[in-house]
């Protein structure tokens, strides 16, 4: 046929059942599996009616043996997605036509009508439509948005009288006569709806009611604020920002005032509190060689523990004591052989108050190389030209205060700072064809801006002990020398029932090391002073420097150390051909290690430690432990005197020892996680930065989601550390002896319920730890959590409902918190 330029225009029909031609009336009928193609449009259905008088297609479903209407007609119009309706009447000349039951996605939405109307200028007109969250056919939808009339267009949707609609319930008393809606390719700002719940100190509450902020395609922020019945409330601003090739980043600042106390008695009050992090992260193709990095996370000590769980913390967060930032700096140089790092570093103890900066710090390191090798050099290194030297410069400047009084100016007046150099020279080798010979000095220098003098001020109540600072530069210096011999022993053991081999392998080592006494006079790192008992001490002029001082006392030892491997080579069960064996880890870098001084005056022997792991049921536990053996007695006032354990009867004295190990009962809950992850990934290579940060939270934090294909699963820790400590009141060594357990899991009741748990229990105090349940109600378009605190401090519950989001959509799996913005 032609088209409107007069031009021939091929016109394709197929029908894969029957197909009848009306020559009489012009009307050719297509059945099952129909299709007709013309120019950009194209029709499948299981009927399609052609009429060339008037140039209207129309296509159905048809009815099957069981009254069910199958074969809806899938549409595709000009620069637009299938679509598939109840049935269709299409002018193709007009490019014009009405659209009967069609439901599509606009903008992660979707839009259902019982009429709908496209014209030639891809406009849409819709009659008796609805809007909402739901991919699912009318009346499932649980909420949505009726609209009488309505037209849509690629820039807006315009609608006449419409109202809201929850559970199929018309809500016509909340209604707009008129609405203009625009449609843009970017975000736009709008509200964040609250969750709801109670807190058993603060009351009933209103959580994260907000705004979100869409500035423009590089940054967006988000308002939001809690209150609370009692009084408290808490507001914050999350931002993030975004430069593709460059950087990203995003901070929030925090602030929150809680009520205390009775209202009407003294302690009554409001504890005010803070926070603030900041993340950036620059691209490594925006500055090759140069990286830029910040990690911040600081404010009030309190403020994790006073908010407890307000949907923006964590189990984490609340539990927490300490915080840290680091903002850094790096660039490399000389082809890589130079590194140059510097940064501003902060780290607050929450429970002393006391914080430590680093303002700022750096270092610059130089690759090891061969100062004696030849660029031109033929055959094997010579002995000489295996030697190799590097160099390392470290500088700081920092402050340790009380939170309260840091920024005071006595505070300010005790930085510290100072540079250490560091020159390591060594050289290693292949001796005696079995032995790996190394040999090693170190240098290293320190230089100080401030030194210290000690002595005796006489003040009315007697000689008192002052410590003196004394401006102006010192260098200090050490050195020391270490050789040693390493091997490796290899050992099997005979054949044992369905053990067909253990191997053991030995990794024995000794050094020998010297160090000069750098408290000798000559070198003028050490003075003396009478104290206030009238007893002649020594100290260094270099204590309390940030990188120490040159140790008093000639060193000259052997150190030593042996490190063990063994592991079983077991045959298969289901073996039959004599050749399956699966190997088995018994024992894993299982090592001790000590030193014997020879210049020691006394107890020339350290103590010796001991470390190891294992595997455990196939290797599903892992098992690590440590501990130390003291090779001395102690005396009746608890101190070690140089006196061998082993003649009082035993080998040493074990002073400490720590045990823990994790296990799960459901491994595949982690393998389906991944996988799941995985899968999202191969499907998703030109994902978009919020789906790349969605997946990039999942990653590192595996329980931020919930995964309803996982039916259950339990995990479980156990920790124990023992240890020996001196009880003055007794006289006599008491053993102290710390273990909990933790476990946390998740059980889907039904399909759609899952519950989640955390507890735990400290068994030396015989208490629970945190406890939290969490249900999980996966509506199909919306979600409903609810979160509960049965007991403690944080005793409280928080329902939350919402839409989900696309990204979590595609990736099956539900998010726990609520507090990210997709």
């Amino acid at each position: 046929m032609k088209d409107q330029d007069g031009l021939e225009t091929v016109v394709t029909i197929v029908a894969n059942d029957s197909s009848w031609n009306q020559v009489s009336k012009n009307i050719l009928h297509l059945y099952k599996g129909a299709k007709v193609k013309y120019q950009d449009f194209e029709l499948s259905a299981d009927y399609i009616r052609l009429d060339r008088n008037t140039n209207e297609l129309f296509a159905s479903g048809v009815l099957d043996h069981n009254g069910k209407y199958i074969g809806r007609p899938v549409v595709l119009f000009p620069n637009d997605t299938p679509k598939s309706v109840d049935s269709l009447l299409y002018d193709y000349k007009k490019k014009e036509g009405n659209t009967y039951g069609i439901m599509t996605e606009v903008d992660g939405g979707f839009i259902q009508a019982k009429i709908l109307r496209k014209n030639l200028y891809d406009e849409m007109s819709l009659y008796h439509g609805m809007y909402s969250t739901c991919n699912l056919p009318f009346p499932h939808t649980h909420f949505g948005l009726q609209i009488s009339k309505g037209v849509v267009t690629k820039n807006q949707i315009i609608a006449g009288p419409s109202y809201l609609v929850v559970e199929n319930i018309p809500l016509k008393f909340i209604a707009i006569p008129f609405g203009f809606f625009p449609k843009t390719n970017k975000r736009s700002s709008g509200f964040l709806f609250p969750s709801f719940g109670e807190d058993a100190s603060r009351g009933f509450a209103l959580r994260d009611i907000g705004w979100y902020l869409a500035f423009n395609d590089y940054w967006d922020s988000e308002l939001r604020g809690s209150f609370y019945s009692k009084g408290s409330w808490e507001t914050n601003i999350r931002t993030n920002y975004l430069v593709n090739y460059k950087y990203s980043g995003g901070f929030n600042i925090r602030y929150a005032s809680t009520k205390v106390g009775i209202e009407g008695t003294p302690n009554y009050g409001a504890n005010k509190d803070f926070n603030v992090t900041w993340n950036h992260t620059q691209r490594q193709e925006a500055n090759p060689g140069t990286s830029f990095s910040a990690s911040v996370n600081f404010g009030t000590g309190s403020y994790f523990q006073n908010t407890g769980f307000n949907q923006t913390n964590s189990i984490q967060d609340v539990v927490r004591n300490n915080m840290s930032s680091s903002i850094a700096y790096g660039r490399v140089f000389a082809d890589g052989k130079v590194n140059f790092t510097s940064s501003l570093s902060h780290r607050q103890d929450i429970s002393t108050g006391q914080v430590d900066l680093e303002l700022p710090s750096f270092s610059l390191n130089v690759s090891t190389f061969n100062p004696f090798d030849s660029k031109n050099r033929v055959g094997e290194q010579k002995w000489y030209q295996r030697i190799t030297v590097g160099y390392s410069l470290q500088g700081r400047n920092s402050i340790s205060a009380g939170d309260s009084v840091l920024f005071t100016k006595e505070a300010l007046s005790k930085f510290t700072n100072g540079f250490q150099h560091n020159i390591p020279i060594s050289l290693n080798l292949n001796a005696f064809k079995y032995f790996q010979f190394n040999t090693s000095v170190n240098y290293t220098e320190r230089w100080y801006l401030q030194s210290i003098r000690k002595g005796l001020t006489n003040e009315v109540g007697g000689f008192v002990e002052v410590k003196d600072t004394v401006q102006g530069f010192r260098r200090a210096y050490d050195y020391s020398l270490s050789t040693g011999l390493s091997t490796k022993i290899y050992g099997s053991y005979p054949k044992m029932g369905k053990i067909e081999a253990i191997r053991h392998i030995v990794t024995p080592s000794i050094n020998l090391n010297y160090r000069p006494d750098f408290s000798d006079p000559r070198y003028g790192f050490y003075k003396d002073y009478i104290n206030k008992d009238g007893i002649s001490q020594k100290y260094s002029v270099f204590e309390g420097g940030i990188y120490g001082g040159p140790s008093a006392g000639k060193s000259m030892g052997i150190g030593f150390s042996v490190d063990n491997n063994i592991e079983a080579k077991v045959r298969t069960k289901n073996d039959t051909t004599g050749k399956g064996f699966k190997k088995i880890p018994l024992i894993q870098g299982l090592t001790f290690s000590g030193n014997y001084n020879f210049m020691a005056d006394s107890l020339k022997l350290s103590t010796i430690s001991f470390s190891g792991r294992t595997s455990l049921f196939n290797q599903k536990i892992n098992l690590n432990f440590n501990g130390t053996f003291d090779p001395y007695v102690v005396n009746s006032e608890g101190v070690r005197i140089d006196k061998f354990a082993i003649k009082e009867g035993s080998l040493a004295r074990l002073t400490n020892f720590g045990l823990s190990f994790d296990y799960s009962l459901n491994p595949n809950a982690n393998k389906s996680r991944n996988n799941n992850i995985d899968s999202l990934r191969n499907q998703m290579p030109n994902m978009t930065q919020e789906q790349a940060q969605a997946l990039a939270r999942i990653s590192t934090d595996p329980n931020a989601f919930v995964d309803f294909n996982i039916p259950w699963n339990l995990n479980g820790s156990f920790s124990m550390n023992y240890s020996k400590r001196w009880d003055s009141n007794v006289k006599q060594m008491k053993n102290d002896i710390t273990a909990t357990v933790n476990i946390n899991g998740d059980v889907n009741l039904t399909p759609k319920w899952k519950v989640q748990f955390n507890s735990g229990y400290d068994l030396k105090q015989q208490a629970l730890s945190l406890t939290r349940f969490s249900i999980y109600r996966d509506l199909h378009c919306w979600d409903m959590s609810v979160g509960w605190v049965p007991f403690g401090q944080y005793k409280s519950y928080n329902i939350t409902i919402r839409a989900k989001s696309s990204i979590l959509q595609d990736l099956k799996l539900t998010k726990r918190e609520s507090h990210y913005v997709y």
